[in-house]
């Protein structure tokens, strides 16, 4: 059996994949914004002398995925939301180097982009932009990967963070130890 492909998963072969469809663009702008702070929060724990730190010659930074998050968001999603070519060109110390200079790149690249995001309409929602691949893809889809993409280079920073020995906050309160100590409380 193709592990890839939903027969692995039985559950999901049958199931209408639209449970997850944004049709709110307010409500969409609320939820993003909350996982935008989520990532956020975690660059408090970074030290300021490893932004451009890496585990491997070659792979991103912390500096870099901070770039990355940010030039996407911004050069890539909001451009492609207005029906625009992506203007994504990368994420070098170019953009913003030193800690500082990176945090607040990274917040200016998103305010810049939620200016774009609060213009779209519900009906804009359902309409059809371009990927950088040249896929069509609808409105509400190509946003909910930009939040599955954020999700994806959070869990990034939290391994390298975990690398460097650095504790970081649990996501939602509690860590799994902790959840696990109160079930045998």
């Amino acid at each position: 059996m193709d592990r890839r492909s939903n027969r692995f998963h039985p559950h999901f072969s049958n199931l209408n994949m639209r449970f997850m469809e944004l049709k709110d663009i307010n409500t969409f702008l609320h939820y993003y914004a909350k996982i935008k702070h989520r990532t956020s929060k975690l660059f408090a724990y970074i030290p300021e002398d490893k932004m451009e730190w890496t585990y491997q010659p070659g792979k991103f930074t912390f500096g870099d995925i901070i770039r990355h998050l940010a030039n996407i968001e911004r050069m890539m999603y909001a451009e492609n939301v207005q029906q625009k070519t992506s203007l994504y060109d990368g994420c070098g110390t170019n953009y913003a180097d030193g800690y500082e200079a990176v945090i607040e790149f990274y917040q200016e690249q998103h305010a810049a982009s939620m200016a774009i995001f609060s213009k779209l309409t519900n009906e804009d929602l359902l309409k059809k932009c371009k990927t950088p691949a040249g896929f069509e893809i609808t409105i509400w889809k190509w946003m909910r990967a930009m939040v599955e993409h954020e999700i994806h280079h959070r869990g990034q920073l939290y391994i390298y963070l975990g690398m460097l020995n650095i504790t970081t906050p649990p996501l939602y309160g509690l860590t799994s130890e902790e959840v696990i100590e109160q079930v045998g409380k």
